[in-house]
């Protein structure tokens, strides 16, 4: 195995739990279900201005990334399709046909997801006019995933958090998984590298792929911006929880604190300060 491979193996074999049963991620997604409900008004208000900015065309195309596994997948798809079709009917206009594209890196389940397709089309000729098509788009969103200005819509939620390689220089971040009010300022800095570069990257690859007066609806996991400390996290508690288990395994043996020590997660948190400038110095949207 290359050595630029290896790099990015861990991360590329990261991917919710596929399957249905009773640890897989379709099962234990609830938190991601509200997440899309609370940004529901903001998908719906930019949907409806996608659509009259591009004077209702008959045709749309929309990506879904990091779609994951499950039923979860079609929830903002169908929201779209619905406002489109709303839409059209009060303005008399007929709905366009709709091209629907799932992404996801090319580890994750996507045969669990496509067995909802029947279901998904079933449900939307049931209540919608607009003739839809369900397609897979495997890779990682940080490279390019289609054609240029292919894409209208553009949809992600609860995935831009990860990040597309474990950051570099974590080597002090010793006996943690993530930050910590433990962890050294270095390793705050090169989080913080790691996500301006990653972003930055989704920000032009899409800028390519959009057409002009697309949309675009990012959601992911954010920290508070009036807590004012690098290392405070509001939301990460699960990665200190899961340093301590570790920690744990270590005194009982199970693990080798060498081990613990190289572990390190492929995320970040932005706040919304942190947020702003790699979008405004990126200078696409």
């Amino acid at each position: 195995m290359k050595k630029s491979d290896d790099e990015y193996a861990f991360v590329k074999a990261l991917r919710m739990s596929g399957g249905v049963g009773a640890n897989s991620y379709s099962a234990n997604s609830l938190l991601q279900r509200r997440v899309l409900s609370m940004a529901k008004p903001v998908l719906v208000t930019n949907t409806e201005e996608m659509m009259m900015n591009l004077n209702f065309p008959n045709y749309i195309k929309v990506a879904e990334l990091g779609c994951s596994s499950g039923q979860n997948t079609f929830l903002a798809i169908s929201e779209i399709i619905n406002t489109i079709n709303v839409l059209c009917q009060n303005s008399n206009q007929n709905p366009p046909e709709i091209d629907c594209c799932l992404n996801d890196l090319p580890e994750n389940d996507f045969n669990t997801t496509f067995k909802f397709v029947p279901f998904f089309n079933k449900e939307i000729m049931m209540t919608n006019q607009a003739s839809c098509f369900v397609y897979g788009a495997p890779g990682s969103f940080y490279s390019r995933l289609f054609s240029r200005n292919s894409l209208h819509f553009i949809h992600s939620s609860y995935a831009l958090h990860w990040l597309s390689k474990v950051p570099e220089n974590l080597e002090n971040n010793k006996e943690n998984v993530y930050i910590s009010n433990s962890s050294p300022q270095s390793a705050y800095k090169a989080y913080l590298n790691q996500f301006q570069r990653d972003f930055s990257m989704f920000l032009t690859l899409r800028s390519e792929e959009i057409v002009s007066n697309g949309r675009m609806v990012l959601t992911f996991i954010g920290r508070n911006t009036l807590n004012s400390d690098q290392f405070y996290r509001d939301c990460c508690h699960v990665w200190t929880l899961l340093s301590k288990s570790l920690g744990d395994l270590v005194f009982e043996g199970l693990v080798s604190k060498p081990k613990l020590d190289a572990f390190n997660m492929p995320f970040y948190d932005p706040n919304e300060q942190e947020l702003k400038e790699v979008i405004q110095n990126e200078g696409s949207f």
